[in-house]
């Protein structure tokens, strides 16, 4: 193929990085996979000449600078990064530690920065290169029982925005994804880790926040191998669009945010205007 590209993919040993991993080996790309655990990625994946294995924990930078030398060495590279690599922290903010949020911060927010700062030199040498950052409906509005991960993508999605406008006039490319629900494995017992109940005050309805979640798990409405083949199609175009929300839901829940935006400008406009600076 004429436009083959070498894809670095996060998490890639299972849910939606691994989708997309199969995703960008079937249309002929060549594809870094990465995880903590290379012997899983490996199995989950499949042998491919086209494939490269390479252990990766996100949240640790010199795992991210030794993956930069191997994927040099080995394709000469990097074309597009896929900052995927997820947990979910869930529980009411007062339930949480503080080491939970720590974690949920650092698996969705450091790690995608640990490992972008490590291939940016590349790709402004390159001149070249395409940044795709997972983000959530949960990047774009706050969810009840979900403050540690809202949080966490909220941070990513300002630090997207921001480093568009440094990395543009290197001819470096970002997109953040807003998924709604799909079914992944996000929701796993691996994956989703719950606060404990330690506040009268909270107990019944964490219960019902538990429960909820968990019967969600594998009932989620979108198609994880339709979104990744969606994200091979975005990247496959010159210039990558700056934000893809992925899913009905999430379109339903962008256009919610949206309209109450508008709804908080306009409720406060002339106050809001009346604030300028009138001195000497």
């Amino acid at each position: 193929m004429t436009n083959k590209q070498v894809w670095l993919i996060t998490g890639a040993g299972r849910g939606l990085g691994l989708y997309i991993a199969k995703a960008a080996l079937a249309a002929g790309h060549d594809v870094v996979a990465t995880g903590r655990n290379t012997d899983r990625v490996s199995k989950a994946i499949g042998e491919s000449a086209n494939l490269l294995v390479v252990k990766l924990d996100v949240a640790c930078g010199a795992d991210a600078e030794s993956a930069v030398k191997t994927v040099i060495e080995h394709f000469g590279r990097i074309d597009v990064l896929v900052n995927n690599a997820a947990s979910f922290y869930a529980g009411y903010f007062e339930e949480l530690t503080p080491k939970q949020m720590e974690l949920q911060l650092t698996t969705s927010l450091i790690g995608p920065m640990n490992v972008t700062r490590a291939f940016l030199p590349v790709m402004r040498n390159q001149r070249s290169g395409k940044i795709i950052s997972i983000s959530s409906s949960g990047g774009l509005t706050g969810f009840e029982y979900c403050t540690a991960y809202c949080a966490s993508k909220f941070g990513l999605e300002g630090w997207m925005e921001g480093l568009q406008a440094e990395v543009e006039p290197f001819g470096i490319q970002t997109m953040t994804v807003n998924p709604g629900f799909f079914r992944t494995e996000l929701l796993t017992e691996e994956s989703t880790n719950y606060a404990k109940t330690t506040i009268e005050d909270y107990k019944a309805r964490n219960a019902q926040q538990h429960e909820f979640w968990k019967a969600q798990n594998g009932k989620q409405s979108g198609d994880p191998a339709k979104l990744a083949q969606a994200l091979i199609t975005l990247a496959n175009r010159t210039q990558l669009p700056r934000r893809f929300i992925a899913g009905a839901d999430a379109i339903g829940t962008a256009e919610q945010k949206v309209a109450l935006l508008q709804q908080q400008i306009n409720a406060h406009r002339d106050l809001s205007s009346s604030l300028a600076y009138e001195g000497a």
